[in-house]
């Protein structure tokens, strides 16, 4: 099968390193093209057969060809995985939609579309009516994937063919994929983890212990659950792998760029030295005032997310935080 990776970053990369050591369902390895949008970049990495900035220690396959040229990427495609921000998402579709793509789109962002709070699912529908598409969610750092350490997701889409097929394509090796017909569940579960994941790393910097640690996350698990079930999600996707899963190693792995920005928010730097510091989007950022927007308007109670969102946009800090969620009045669980 031939794939296109649009979006060179870490988890287009890992992702691309695995499809092009995975033997498909033929019994041949699949020809991945790795879509760069800088040029310079794309052809360092085709030259060193890394990458330098995201990867270093992990060397491109064979089968992984490296290029700048949009149209070249996604002109054979049977099937194109869009690693893209979700800021970058919708650019992408047009750019797609430009040069009259028909390859099935599976997208592997995680988060909110900044300022229309859209999921990935509402964007596609919006830019690529009718599509076949579906998303890529889970518990997973690129850079483990990368180093084809065991990794399991779930892939969902409207199309129950298609998720199970898809899922078969990329299912193998270190790599297992579950297929699922909840998107809005699973997009919900990996936007909103990222918000309770800041909200973790607050918890943690300030030394609050594994107790806090674990009553955060449960009650952050409930705040994703009452969002996920209003906007049509099941129930039962939040206890599993873009749920929980996700939220588990979001909130405790130190890979976790949104659980960086809770711990350094605890320090007392600022948001803008913070993400300079970084040099990797962490999409709770900016899911979190979606979130809350959305929380809001629905009259969902999100005290997390409502707690973090006023961190963010300081100066309230994060033991006003601390302190605003402990002295919350006692409620049945």
């Amino acid at each position: 099968m031939n794939i296109a990776v649009l979006g060179a970053g870490a988890w287009g990369t890992a992702i691309a390193i695995h499809l092009a050591t995975r033997v498909g369902t033929h019994g041949v390895t699949h020809n991945v093209m790795l879509w760069a949008r800088d040029a310079a970049q794309a052809a360092a990495m085709q030259a060193s057969r890394c990458n330098s900035r995201y990867l270093p220690d992990v060397v491109l396959p064979p089968a992984v060809t490296v290029s700048a040229d949009f149209n070249a990427a996604i002109r054979d495609a049977h099937l194109c995985l869009v690693a893209v921000t979700t800021a970058g998402l919708r650019e992408t579709l047009v750019r797609m939609k430009s040069v009259q793509s028909r390859a099935p789109v599976v997208w592997l962002c995680k988060g909110f579309e900044r300022e229309h709070a859209l999921l990935p699912h509402q964007v596609c529908a919006a830019e690529l009516p009718g599509a076949t598409c579906g998303v890529l969610s889970g518990p997973s750092f690129a850079q483990e994937v990368a180093r084809g350490q065991p990794t399991a997701l779930t892939l969902a889409s409207a199309d129950a063919a298609f998720a199970s097929a898809t899922a078969r394509e990329l299912h193998g090796g270190s790599l297992r994929v579950y297929s699922s017909g909840d998107v809005v569940g699973v997009e919900v579960a990996g936007a909103v983890k990222n918000v309770m994941a800041i909200a973790t790393g607050i918890c943690d910097g300030l030394k609050l212990g594994l107790n806090a640690r674990a009553a955060l996350m449960t009650r952050g698990l409930a705040e994703i659950n009452r969002l996920g079930v209003a906007l049509g999600g099941r129930a039962e996707t939040f206890m599993g792998l873009a749920g929980v899963g996700d939220l588990i190693l979001t909130c405790t792995g130190d890979l976790s760029r949104n659980r960086r920005v809770g711990l350094m928010l605890a320090d007392g730097k600022a948001l803008d030295e913070i993400l300079t510091a970084l040099g990797h989007v962490a999409e709770g950022v900016y899911s979190a005032r979606e979130v809350a927007r959305i929380a809001k308007t629905r009259g969902i109670d999100m005290p997390i997310t409502d707690a973090v969102c006023r961190v963010l946009d300081a100066p309230y800090s994060a033991a006003q935080m601390a302190r605003e969620l402990l002295g919350r009045d006692p409620k049945s669980e």
